[in-house]
């Protein structure tokens, strides 16, 4: 089996679209990601996949907290911003949950505590205990055969 036929073959799982946000220093780093689950209720644990040749790998290495923003049908332009898939400033609008900086208007956010690093071939997981969350009942960005989709 090629890369090729792998990369199709995860293609043909529709997954949502997230935002990984952390803030080192006063600064925000931040990263589109899809392989992104929940892993426990009791303790309430996700866990995301971060490439080990990713920016995003060293500040998560370094971050004890971090937040997890779900994006809905109106933020494909953020999605494509922290993917890398675009040269244009997206505008990006943060706000603060639990101290922690967001996508502003995601439909969902998770501030999270890292919880454990789990070495995965070429990537890491960071397992998070979520610490708080907010819901929006609106419909989510998703990806599919390696294109943005909307639901409604």
């Amino acid at each position: 089996m090629d890369d090729r036929l792998f990369k199709a073959a995860m293609g043909k799982f529709t997954t949502g679209v997230t935002v990984l946000t952390t803030e080192l220093e006063g600064t925000v780093h931040g990263m589109t990601a899809n392989a992104f689950m929940s892993v426990s209720l009791e303790p309430k644990l996700i866990l995301i996949s971060v490439a080990k040749t990713a920016s995003m790998h060293e500040y998560m290495q370094q971050a004890e907290q971090f937040a997890i923003s779900v994006l809905g049908n109106g933020q494909e332009a953020v999605s494509r911003y922290f993917a890398r898939q675009t040269e244009d400033d997206a505008e990006v609008s943060f706000e603060r949950f639990e101290d922690r900086p967001v996508i502003e208007g995601a439909i969902t956010q998770l501030a999270c505590t890292k919880y454990n690093e789990v070495d995965a071939g070429d990537h890491t997981l960071f397992i998070g205990s979520v610490e708080n969350v907010t819901v929006q009942d609106e419909a989510p960005l998703v990806y599919f055969e390696g294109k943005y989709r909307y639901m409604e």
